[in-house]
This record gives structure tokens, sequence and C-alpha cells, in this order.
């Protein structure tokens, strides 16, 4: 390799009518795929990264309009795909592991059933379940809490915690990954990658305790039914902590997924 290959490279990738901002350490061993929550940006990874260390190959990129990313006329989860997509053939990253969080889980699960050949695993964290708000009773939910909303997003976007989009684009994306959650069991069961979620057992904002605990019950029939997938294990904190409080854990199922062979290494 030449230097150029081997020192930690960030840039600007484009795709469709904007561009990304790409992290890749190239660091020597498993490439390994981060995947943000919706409006969150890849500095959410920073404690999973330390706790696995330099030896793995970390690449982390803000999906349309998070973080350093511009924005777009198009944040449907399709688009977020071929953001995806331009990562892994930009970077040239060969099978990574892909690892998701909340959003991000289910864009791994379904990138993953799209390319199985080209993917060596994924680990789901408290995401890329088979459970939705949907119909017109979870849209109208979901658009009302967007409305509340709008006067703090510009405050917590410097943190990472919304993205440059209005409420209403907000809540459109939040409606979608619903959609797209209630309809994953076809997918899951489809899957023939090793998967493990990390699960949290908290309620959090968004979510009463009875509510998250039947979005991750929602996994149960899928588990019985495709032995690629497995619960690595379930943690104290609730969604939204998870990637700050329960690192280790998290970094322990990519350790544990990446031992697992699939069936392409059978």
């Amino acid at each position: 390799m030449t230097r150029s290959m081997t020192s930690p490279w960030t840039g600007m990738v484009s795709v469709d009518d904007t561009a990304l901002a790409v992290t890749d350490t190239r660091g020597p061993g498993r490439p390994v795929v981060y995947l943000n929550g919706s409006y969150a940006s890849q500095r959410s990874w920073r404690r999973v990264i330390a706790e696995l260390g330099p030896e793995w190959r970390h690449v982390t990129y803000d999906e349309r309009a998070r973080g350093g990313s511009k924005r777009s006329a198009d944040y449907s989860f399709e688009g977020c795909l071929r953001d995806l997509d331009a990562v892994v053939e930009a970077t040239g990253v060969d099978r990574p592991l892909l690892v998701g969080w909340s959003y991000g889980a289910a864009l791994a699960v379904h990138w993953a059933d799209r390319n199985p050949h080209r993917v060596a695993g994924v680990v789901s964290v408290d995401g890329g379940v088979p459970w939705g708000y949907t119909g017109e009773e979870g849209r109208e939910a979901i658009q009302r809490v967007w409305r509340r909303m709008r006067l703090f997003l510009p405050l917590v976007r410097p943190f990472g915690m919304s993205a440059s989009m209005s409420a209403a684009q907000h809540a459109e994306v939040n409606i979608e990954i619903n959609e797209v959650c209630a309809a994953l069991e076809p997918v899951l069961d489809r899957l023939a990658c090793p998967v493990r979620y990390i699960l949290a057992t908290g309620a959090n904002l968004g979510g009463g305790a009875q509510e998250m605990e039947e979005m991750r019950a929602s996994l149960d029939p899928v588990l019985r039914r495709n032995p690629n997938l497995r619960v690595s294990t379930k943690v104290a904190s609730n969604h939204t902590q998870i990637l700050r409080k329960d690192f280790r854990a998290v970094a322990a199922a990519v350790r544990e997924t990446a031992t697992v062979p699939d069936e392409q290494d059978r």
C-alpha cells in the first residue's frame, strides 16, 4: 500500500445532488461502516470506535443534511441507501461489517439483504426490528411531535441531534422509517449473514416503556425462524443513551459478529 492508502482520510463524497462528509481511518483490520440514527451525525460513534481501537478500519459518514453533509432534494430511505452505496464505493471497503443504530440499523439490514455477497455481517443497535407507527393515526401523531419540536431543532443541531431540515421534513423521515420497519419481517427472514442485536430496555423520549417493549418483542418470531439473527445482549440504557452508556456492549457485539463465518466463508 502507498502511504496515502494507509493514512486516515476525511473528505466529501458526491452522490445525487449532495455531498457526504466521510471519515475513513484506513486501519489495517476488518472494515466497519457505521450508520447513524435518523438525525444524528458520525460523532455518535466515537466511544465505540475508541473501544474497538485502531486495528479495525472505521468508516463513518453523515447522511444527507446531517452533520457536515450537504442538503438535498431527497431525504428518502432509498436516498440513504444510495448514500451507503456511494460511501462503500468511494472508500473501496471489501465486505464490511455494518453497524447501525436506530434508523441506521434498518439501513444496514436492507443493504445486507440487497447485497448479500458484499457484506460480512450486521450489528443492529436498538433498531432494525419489524415494528412501527403506521396508518393515518401514526402519521398524525408523528407530525404533532415534530410541530412541537420545531423551535428546538436549531438549538440541538450543533450537538448532532437534529438535521438541517424543516420540522415537516424531520416528520416525513420519521413517518417513512416507521413504515419501512413495519414491513421489515421478510427482509429479516432472508438475511444469510450473521446479525447481532443489542437491545436497550428503558423507555425514552417519544416512546413509553410499554411501546418500546412491544417494539423489541416484535423481533422474537424472526429470531425463531432465522438462526443467523441473534440477540447479543440487552442493556439497561434507553434508545437515545445506548451509544453513550453501553458502547462497550456495542464493541463486544462487533467483535462477536466478526468471528462468525457467514455463508460465503463456509
